[in-house]
């Protein structure tokens, strides 16, 4: 049975998709990269991921909305705000035809940074013998 290859970077995911919403997919790529520049980019359940000590966020396009995925965390501390939008339990659906919010995405990516580095830091460390 074929299979469709994977992206391999967020780069060749972002060329797949007309000019319009290629240039949204930047700005939120440009917004993350901002709130979190010690994060790196990959590729996980093929959407852009950026990462830290775990995953940050994920975020992908569809046929009317960008989809992006702060953990239930991230929807959970910023459900107020969310609530104007298509949501559930980690995720949320930012309308195509609508200006991307992306100070509130800033919001929740500094967020969702401080619960990694919290998190990173709670776990005991191995000792070197």
């Amino acid at each position: 049975m074929p299979t469709t290859p994977g992206f391999h970077s967020i780069d060749e995911y972002i060329a797949t998709f007309p000019e319009a919403t290629r240039e949204k997919l930047e700005a939120i790529r440009a917004t993350i990269r901002a709130a979190a520049p010690d994060a790196h980019e990959k590729i996980s359940y093929q959407m852009p991921t950026f990462a830290m000590h775990g995953n940050l966020v994920h975020f992908a396009a569809f046929k009317n909305h960008i989809g992006f995925y702060p953990a239930p965390q991230g929807v959970e501390a910023f459900q107020a705000e969310l609530s104007a939008y298509k949501g559930a339990k980690g995720s949320v659906q930012f309308p195509l035809d609508q200006l991307m919010p992306l100070d509130l995405i800033r919001r929740i990516v500094q967020f969702r940074v401080a619960g990694d580095l919290a998190a990173a830091a709670a776990k005991p460390r191995r000792r070197k013998e």
